[in-house]
């Protein structure tokens, strides 16, 4: 059965699990045309020629999609999904905050389905009426495989990864683990911190600030990784990640792609974290309170979109985590690894097209 996507092709987080949506739907031979969100950049991925050409070519001959009875998927956030392609629109998307808005449940309830990756983010619209929802987990990356190497054997290296934001504690992830690490040589961050909305200088700026001036000898700002292969020999560098400490997801793909390769993450229990991380396969901290969306940058107070809350912690919780995570660094983490070995994108797109095409 025909199928019209309409989804981003790129190196961040929405292009990453449209391009492993697509690249599933190519084992399958499945028949698709693409209009492509933005121009598709191939440039993250280790994309052979096959894939290619089937890309292009679900691009090229879109239009021969373009059909009422034909059923579109769109990838995209809630904001910019009140538009469709064909009579009937299945949308997927990522959920952060914590109170929907009346325009977002309008987008939501104009869908004939919306697939959310949190069960967290379903409830949220549950709990305001919308009813045409489910939950579909993603899954683990197949560029990302353990490596083998041995990296920094002498040390212990920690890895922060993602856009530099207050949702995300960035600069208290930071702050905490100079805290208890700061100029101790056994210990290594290594931050791989970026926002595409902010100019070097107002990034170096951040970093700068974070700091508060001082200078420390076991912290590195990498600059971005635009390849998947460079995330992947990245994460396997590391013993433990940090970027679960963030208070609002929609999935956390550095946590959980370390998480499958066997390193420890430290995770805050909440949002999609629950969906994937366990006691058996992280360290969990429990949050401590909730902090506003509204953050004067990216969410603002009052506006149709991204309202509510974020989860935080103490400081005194993420370095009890850490040091948990300390003691377990030399390690495997065999239950994160039996956690990617059950998470695939098989099972995601399993998932689609049941739903879209029941009945049918």
């Amino acid at each position: 059965m025909d199928l019209l996507l309409e989804v981003p092709i790129n190196r961040v987080s929405f292009g990453n699990v449209s391009f492993n949506i697509i690249r599933e739907l190519y084992k399958r031979e499945y028949p698709i045309g693409i209009f492509p969100i933005g121009e598709p950049d191939f440039s993250a991925f280790d994309i052979n020629d096959g894939l290619k050409k089937y890309i292009e070519d679900a691009v090229n001959n879109r239009f021969d999609f373009l059909k009422k009875d034909i059923p579109s998927f769109k990838l995209w956030h809630l904001n910019g999904s009140e538009n469709r392609k064909t009579r009937s629109q299945y949308l997927f998307t990522f959920y952060e905050c914590s109170q929907p808005t009346t325009f977002e449940s309008a987008i939501a309830a104009a869908q004939d389905h919306v697939f959310f990756s949190s069960n967290d983010a379903k409830d949220h619209f549950t709990r305001v009426g919308i009813k045409n929802t489910s939950f579909v987990p993603l899954g683990l990356d197949e560029d990302f495989k353990q490596t083998g190497k041995d990296y920094l054997s002498d040390t212990i290296h920690f890895g922060l990864m993602g856009k530099f934001e207050n949702r995300k504690h960035t600069q208290k992830i930071i702050r905490a683990w100079l805290k208890k690490y700061g100029n101790n040589n056994k210990y290594l961050l290594t931050c791989c911190i970026n926002n595409p909305f902010f100019k070097p200088d107002q990034l170096q700026g951040l970093i700068n600030q974070t700091l508060e001036g001082k200078h420390y000898n076991n912290i590195n700002f990498l600059p971005v990784l635009s390849k998947n292969s460079e995330v992947n020999e990245f994460l396997n560098s590391i013993n433990i990640d940090l970027t679960g400490l963030s208070g609002g997801e929609g999935w956390n793909l550095p946590a959980f792609n370390s998480t499958c390769l066997g390193k420890w993450s430290v995770v805050l229990n909440c949002t999609s974290h629950k969906d994937w991380a366990t006691k058996e396969n992280s360290i969990l901290i429990n949050p401590s309170g909730q902090m506003p969306c509204a953050d004067g940058v990216f969410f603002h107070e009052g506006n149709p979109f991204n309202q509510g809350a974020f989860y935080t912690w103490t400081e005194e919780e993420a370095i009890w985590a850490m040091e948990e995570a300390e003691e377990k660094a030399g390690q495997i983490n065999t239950e994160g690894v039996k956690l990617g070995d059950k998470m695939t994108y098989s099972n995601t797109v399993d998932s689609i097209l049941s739903l879209i095409f029941k009945g049918k």
